[in-house]
């Protein structure tokens, strides 16, 4: 890489954003809900280390955990989540015996019940069972879909009908704190104290959903139908999503639009052969949205925008860049035309790959320590000449990944960092 000045994390994250050559390689794990670790895996990780202290579940949909500063700092972490200014006393906490034998910490706010079969109940206020985990699984699916018989008549009831859908109601953090009266103003507070405490990249998570929210609501079956041959509902619905949407970037931005680096939205685009739907539709339905989405923030804050859609999105990303956004993640490597060499050289100087530094599907959870370094200098030396690349996995490290080769993946990352 170009000799340059020695730069903090923070500085490091934007200037590849910023398609500038850093000083070393960025790197993430946990800044965001696509970007981090199981708990099973992080709990194995820091047994292996021998490192001691409760293994907290911060995403209880996705059981990822919270990685800890001693973690962090091992691994020269460059970004972090303001979530984890949230939840920071004992009490906020309780143990949680997961099927394999392992106790973690839940937020004190979640109460699952268990079945008769070991498996898992997530039930709301109402008594509307909203998710489920079967026995012996590490992921919460969702059980209710408030606009499976068709659309409403009006969309007066929409927060409503998306607070019983598990990602609005089992959200992480700081947003399982969004209710509280004071909410915007401790969620400016702590990320200003996390900003002076520390040289990290500071991400807020705001979703702000689109295609998926369609999904979530109507259910994914339904509402691929629907994309075939109901656009003035779905544009309806779209609509109605949207005036919720901005009214959160709004308080977003006005909360830490000058303090966080990065807003993290969220629309799973693509699956392992392509999108979903075809670029006309996206162009049509999707993009004019997801483009005020982002001229938003970009109009009324200093953050960078990060857009996470898995699958195969090639066929997507010039109106995903047209759309004006300036980071894409989890760049699944695996999918049909989402090669690492493809993607660097047709879209490495309009886009950032936050993403796509190791295949978590074949390599790091089945390969060698030595395998799994190949396959990492291999995609950072693709990647991440030039800027335009933080070094993550391909989407979360999963349970059935062996610390061993966790570490080889960092080993091979500190090849490429002053």
């Amino acid at each position: 890489m170009t000799e340059t000045l020695k730069m903090t994390s923070r500085e490091r994250v934007l200037a590849s954003i910023e398609h500038r050559e850093p000083d070393g390689l960025p790197v993430d794990m946990g800044a965001t809900p696509s970007s981090g670790i199981s708990t099973i895996a992080y709990y194995n990780l820091k047994k292996y280390l021998g490192l001691g202290g409760p293994t907290r579940v911060y995403d209880v949909v996705q059981q990822l955990a919270q990685p800890e500063e001693a973690i962090l700092d091992r691994f020269r972490i460059d970004a972090v989540d303001i979530g984890r200014t949230f939840n920071e006393r004992p009490e906020d906490w309780v143990d949680f015996d997961l099927p394999q034998g392992i106790t973690v910490q839940f937020p004190a706010w979640f109460h699952p019940r268990q079945q008769p079969d070991g498996a898992w109940d997530a039930i709301d206020s109402e008594g509307t069972r909203i998710a489920a985990m079967p026995f012996g699984a590490n992921f919460f699916d969702q059980t209710c879909f408030p606009y499976i018989d068709g659309y409403p008549a009006d969309y007066k009831d929409l927060p409503h009908a998306m607070g019983q859908v598990l990602w609005s109601a089992m959200v992480h953090s700081p947003w399982d704190h969004a209710a509280e009266p004071d909410f915007w103003q401790q969620l400016r507070q702590r990320a200003l104290a996390l900003r002076q405490s520390s040289d990290r990249a500071l991400v807020v998570v705001a979703g702000c959903n689109l295609f998926e929210w369609g999904t979530f609501l109507r259910r994914m079956d339904n509402f691929l139908m629907d994309l075939a041959s109901d656009h003035a509902n779905i544009e309806r619905l779209l609509d109605a999503l949207m005036e919720q949407h901005l009214q959160t970037l709004e308080k977003v931005c006005q909360a830490v639009g000058d303090v966080a680096d990065v807003l993290r939205f969220g629309d799973d685009l693509g699956t392992d052969q392509g999108p979903f739907m075809a670029p006309n539709t996206y162009r049509k339905l999707f993009k004019p949205r997801h483009a005020q989405l982002t001229e938003y923030v970009h109009k009324h804050s200093q953050m960078k925008t990060f857009l996470h859609s898995c699958g195969s999105i090639y066929k997507l990303l010039p109106d995903l860049i047209e759309a004006g956004y300036d980071v894409i993640n989890p760049v699944q490597i695996t999918s049909r035309n989402m090669e690492p060499e493809r993607l660097k050289a047709e879209f490495g100087k309009d886009i950032t790959f936050w993403g796509g530094g190791a295949d978590t599907r074949h390599i790091l959870n089945r390969g060698t320590p030595d395998q799994v370094k190949d396959h990492v200098r291999r995609n950072i030396e693709i990647l991440s000449p030039g800027g335009g690349f933080v070094f993550n996995t391909v989407h979360n490290i999963l349970g059935d990944v062996p610390p061993q080769n966790v570490i080889a993946m960092f080993e091979a990352i500190d090849e490429y960092r002053s």
